[in-house]
C-alpha cells in the first residue's frame, strides 16, 4: 500500500483570511516502509511574511520571491501524490491549505476521505498525553536534535518515523509478503523431520560426599543467622 506523509509551512493559520502555503514536503511509504522518493517545493506566496510565521520556519518574503507560485508547480505535486492516502499531523490544517491552493489555481480539491491524521491516532493510543510532534518524537525515541526550526520536508521525515511507530513499530517492514510466508510454511511441512536421540533426564542432586562437606562447612560458622531466635 502506497501512502504519502506530508507537511506544510504557511504564512499563518487561516487560508480564508489570506494566508498562503509557502512550503510542502512529502515522503513516500510503501507498506509502511520509506522508499526514498520525496517531493519538496517552496512557493512564492504573493504576499508579505508575518513576523510570527517567520519565527517558526525562517522563510522570508525575499527568499520565497525567488521561487515559483503554487500554480506553476501544482501538476508536479499532484503527479507525486497520485491517489494515495495522505498522512499529516493535525491533518485538517494541512489539507485546508493544500485544498485552498488547489482551488485558487483551478484544480479539484483532495478528497478528505484520503486524510489520515496522526494526532487522532495518537489521541487514541495515548489519551491525556501531549500530542505535538515534538512530544511524540520524545515518547517514541525519535531523534529530532537536528530540528532547529520547522521545515516541511524535515517535519515530514520525522512524521514518517512517528507514523510507523504509531501503526506497528519499526518491525512492520520486516514482515514477509503473504505468498512468501505461505511458501516457507509449505517447504517446512514437506521436509523430513529431524530424528534426535533420546537422552535420559539429568539428575541434579548432591552426592553423599558433597552433603558431608557441606555439613562440615556449616559447623564452622559462628552463630549463623538462621539459628538465632526471632
Amino acid at each position: 500500500m502506497r501512502e504519502i506523509i506530508f507537511d506544510t509551512e504557511t504564512t499563518g493559520f487561516d487560508p480564508a483570511s489570506g494566508d498562503r502555503m509557502v512550503e510542502i514536503g512529502c515522503i513516500e511509504l510503501v507498506n509502511r516502509v520509506p522508499t526514498g522518493r520525496t517531493f519538496h517545493a517552496y512557493y512564492h506566496p504573493e504576499r508579505d511574511m508575518p513576523a510570527a510565521a517567520f519565527a517558526v520556519h525562517g522563510l522570508s518574503a525575499d527568499f520565497l520571491a525567488k521561487h515559483p507560485v503554487f500554480a506553476a508547480g501544482a501538476l508536479e505535486l499532484l503527479d507525486f501524490l497520485e491517489d494515495s492516502p495522505l498522512v499529516a499531523h493535525n491533518a485538517r490544517f494541512d489539507f485546508g491549505f493544500l485544498n485552498h491552493e488547489l482551488t485558487l489555481c483551478g484544480h479539484p480539491e483532495v478528497g478528505m476521505h484520503r486524510m489520515i491524521d496522526t494526532v487522532a491516532i495518537a489521541r487514541q493510543l495515548h489519551p491525556g498525553a501531549k500530542h505535538s510532534l515534538d512530544a511524540l518524537c520524545t515518547r517514541y525515541g525519535i531523534d529530532r536534535s537536528h530540528r532547529v526550526k520547522h521545515g516541511a520536508l524535515l517535519d515530514a521525515e520525522l512524521l514518517a518515523q512517528l507514523y510507523i511507530e504509531l501503526t506497528g513499530g519499526r518491525q512492520i517492514g520486516l514482515g514477509l509478503a503473504q505468498e512468501e510466508a505461505k511458501e516457507i510454511v509449505r517447504v517446512e511441512l514437506t521436509e523430513s523431520p529431524v530424528v534426535r536421540p533420546v537422552r535420559p533426564a539429568r539428575v541434579f542432586m548432591a552426592s553423599a560426599q558433597e552433603l558431608e562437606r557441606h555439613a562440615a562447612f556449616v559447623a564452622t560458622l559462628d552463630r549463623p543467622l538462621w539459628l538465632e531466635e526471632a
